[in-house]
């Protein structure tokens, strides 16, 4: 469904507002290492997610990342637009370019429904949401 860079972004951003709740930051070493990524492939993800606003980071010997208020309000359809674009929103399921309501595919009417609601529960789920759940452990990041 989302590209693994998307995938990695996702959980980046989440790991990052649980670590950074308490106002310090996060290397992209611990980021790497704590959802599962390669560090090369983190830190391009990151430096893209800063460069796009979506989080924050400080250069330094206390540097690192954070996510701010804003950032913490992000719905996680936010990141897959940044990474991902709107095709996950708007895209046909088989791909084809020419898809649409008046020249529908095979599954145009099924895949609108899931296509739909995927769209309204990205919409609705934001990283603060996720934070409170973590916090609970209700969810998790990794196996535990």
């Amino acid at each position: 469904m989302f590209s693994k860079t998307c995938e990695y972004a996702i959980r980046a951003m989440i790991y990052i507002a649980q670590k950074t709740k308490d106002g310090s930051k996060v290397g992209f070493k611990e980021i790497a290492s704590g959802i599962d990524s390669p560090e090369h492939f983190i830190a391009k993800i990151l430096q893209d997610l800063s460069k796009k606003k979506l989080l924050q980071s400080s250069k330094g010997p206390h540097g690192g990342f954070y996510l701010d208020a804003e950032s913490n309000k992000l719905c996680l359809a936010d990141i897959v637009r940044a990474i991902d674009g709107d095709q996950l929103f708007i895209g046909c399921g088989l791909g084809l370019k020419y898809c649409s309501e008046k020249n529908p595919c095979p599954i145009h009417n099924e895949f609108k429904y899931i296509r739909d609601a995927t769209q309204k529960m990205l919409q609705t789920a934001t990283i603060s949401d996720f934070n409170a759940l973590l916090d609970k452990g209700v969810i998790h990041l990794r196996k535990t």
